[in-house]
């Protein structure tokens, strides 16, 4: 699609924002309805297409992008009101005689780019919170996931007029093309060289941006951890989606006393779930593939140059090019310097990394800055709390993984290089809106003393008095 033709969707849905803005509960409610209507008209026809994109097992779209888009529509629908409804607020005694307000306007037009691993999901629940918002948007699905992308294309074209939401095809190039223009609001998840790419863009404009980005997620198993627990939530998680996940545990650090046990009780939980056989784990239908030839590739790559430093090879290492199949791995022995820790891995690859004391475990975690998450593993209460105080992340889970993002009353989103901004039920309705500030003056307020000329014995007891007005 060409420049002209992404402006003049754009200028459309300006002068339609307008109205929408305006639009009463009831409509955005209706809004919201519509969208859920067509979500659960086309459910079959979403796993359909999520299968031929990911070969991803039809449980694991259900929960992880069917339940969820669902439960974040759900949400807004009971709780609209409330979040519509103008926050009154105090003031000091200098603003006695006023009343203050809070009011949620919608922001305009939004744009939302969605990457390929979660290709359904991300695109509909920030659609979710713009729509409650108030807002128009376009919305560029990865062209990676191309039959879930044709999918949204379809569904969104059934459910609102191209005035309000509209659907753009395309690659890098078409990405490139939007984020250039004067959208209110832009809405990107991906990589976070991307990211900076967005963001520059949007300077551009002084367009606000939302980040959810990426990076290396530890998982911390410390001295005191149930190791078999933590090995449960920790397959569990990795491998999830073929590993395609931004939450997934990138790496483990594992407490000296309790790292040939966890490597076990990985192993032996990778067997229960998925086969204890390659080829039976080839074979089983609870593992996703990898979405293309190049990244399959690259998680070869990953693997060979760790294999090449030294590292050993617990379960995995293998796969099939064809099917991009590429089988659930361990890793142990690995070096800071090999790629497989340098780099954020989006695969079904785990490397195990020993840490003697806490010292040595914070500096590897710290190594690579402030990620999208963190998992502690402590049954010691005290040990925990250190953890999470010292491992800076977007957001953590104690004794579990991925469960945060499942709460659709917290705040999703990262810091640094993870991302900016968070969504998520109140928090993507926040983010979608601007927080107007409202002060009515009612009756006359002592804020005429500051009034000129500054000069005389009102203005010095104006000067002893304001401590007390705050």
């Amino acid at each position: 699609m060409e420049t002209r033709e992404l402006r003049q969707i754009l200028e459309r849905q300006r002068c339609r924002a307008m109205v929408v803005a305006r639009a009463p509960l009831t409509e955005r409610r209706e809004r919201l309805r519509s969208l859920r209507r067509a979500v659960v008209s086309h459910k079959d026809a979403i796993f359909k297409a999520l299968y031929e994109d990911l070969r991803r097992p039809a449980f694991e779209s259900e929960i992880a992008e069917f339940q969820h888009v669902i439960q974040e529509i759900d949400v807004a629908l009971r709780q609209l009101p409330r979040w519509m409804r103008p926050r009154r607020t105090g003031g000091p005694l200098l603003l006695a005689g006023t009343s203050s307000r809070l009011i949620a306007e919608p922001k305009g037009t939004v744009l939302i780019l969605a990457p390929w691993n979660y290709p359904f999901a991300l695109i509909l629940n920030p659609l979710v919170a713009a729509l409650a918002a108030g807002n128009c948007a376009v919305v560029k699905p990865s062209e990676h996931a191309p039959a879930t992308a044709e999918l949204l294309s379809r569904l969104l074209g059934e459910s609102f007029p191209p005035e309000e939401v509209t659907t753009v095809l395309g690659g890098p190039d078409t990405a490139a093309a939007l984020v250039d223009l004067p959208f209110d609001h832009i809405f990107f998840t991906g990589s976070s060289d991307v990211g900076r790419k967005v963001m520059a863009a949007a300077a551009r404009h002084l367009t606000s941006v939302t980040l959810e980005l990426g990076g290396k997620t530890p998982a911390i198993v410390d001295s005191s951890a149930d190791v078999r627990g933590a090995a449960r939530a920790i397959v569990w998680a990795k491998y999830f989606n073929a590993g395609q996940t931004c939450l997934a545990p990138d790496y483990v650090l594992v407490h000296d006393s309790v790292h040939d046990q966890f490597v076990d009780a990985v192993a032996d939980t990778v067997a229960r779930f998925y086969g204890d056989s390659a080829d039976a784990r080839r074979s089983s239908g609870d593992f996703g593939r990898i979405v293309d030839d190049g990244h399959w590739a690259r998680l070869v790559e990953l693997v060979d140059d760790a294999v090449n430093g030294g590292a050993i090879v617990v379960c995995g290492g293998d796969g099939e090019a064809e099917s991009r199949y590429f089988a659930p791995t361990v890793l142990t022995d690995v070096q800071p310097t090999m790629r497989v820790m340098q780099e954020e891995i989006f695969g079904p690859v785990l490397p195990v990394v020993r840490f003697t004391d806490r010292a040595d475990g914070l500096g590897h975690a710290r190594v690579n800055g402030r990620p999208l998450g963190s998992y502690i593993f402590a049954r010691d209460r005290r040990a925990a709390e250190r953890w999470l105080r010292d491992v800076l992340a977007g957001g953590s889970v104690l004794n579990n993984t991925l469960l945060h993002y499942a709460n659709p009353l917290l705040p999703f989103g990262g810091i640094g290089t993870s991302g900016m901004g968070a969504y998520h039920g109140y928090h993507g309705f926040l983010t979608m809106s601007h927080l107007r500030p409202v002060v009515v003056q009612r009756r006359p307020t002592l804020s005429r003393l500051l009034h000129p000329p500054y000069r005389g014995r009102v203005h010095g007891l104006v000067r002893r008095i304001l401590p007390w007005l705050r």
